[in-house]
């Protein structure tokens, strides 16, 4: 058993009969009243975000998960398939276990996290940062960098993000897989 003080990003814990990855927390401490943990949690089962609030010191149930190498191979009407790195076995995720199935690009390393007391396979974690050639955007304007203006641009695996004017078909940039914004282009 751990308590609120223990909530941490990429935390698994059972909640309501099901299992659910803390995605965003807040600890907050009002002026007036008791601390509470603010938390944005998804399920692993269904994909569903939710946001819930835990009282300070609140006992949760937590998960003991391990985390394991593959390399995501394709994807098909069964779900996305990975191999493991050490034994070379395969396995498939469906598409609500994937953060950011959109941004994978075939023979990408990834982390899938796995219930280590039944050998269920709970959520798959990319890379922070990954970087992808862009396929399609609008030709940029030279000099026309005095604002943030952004663009929509087409990344090889076929995500759709927004980059600066100055971004051009053929650069690749770098991607936060955390929100799926641009970062930076990669020379």
């Amino acid at each position: 058993m751990a308590t609120t003080s223990d909530i941490k990003k990429g935390l698994c814990i059972r909640h309501s009969h099901d299992i659910w990855k803390i995605v965003e927390f807040q600890h907050v401490k009002p002026g007036k009243g008791a601390a509470f943990v603010r938390t944005k949690i998804k399920s692993l089962t269904s994909g569903k975000v939710l946001e819930h609030t835990f009282p300070a010191g609140h006992k949760i149930d937590d998960l003991r998960v391990e985390n394991r190498n593959y390399q995501y191979l394709y994807n098909d009407d069964q779900g996305y398939h990975f191999m493991n790195m050490d034994d070379y076995s395969q396995i498939f995720l469906q598409k609500e276990m994937l953060d950011a199935p959109e941004l994978m690009k075939e023979g990408m390393d990834v982390q899938i996290v796995f219930d280590a007391g039944n050998e269920l396979p709970l959520s798959c974690d990319l890379p922070n940062y990954i970087e992808l050639e862009v396929t399609y955007t609008e030709p940029g304007v030279k000099g026309d960098t005095a604002t943030n203006a952004t663009k929509p641009a087409k990344v090889e695996t076929g995500a759709e993000v927004q980059v600066p004017l100055f971004i051009n078909e053929g650069d690749k940039i770098k991607i936060n897989t955390d929100d799926g914004k641009y970062m930076e282009r990669v020379k």
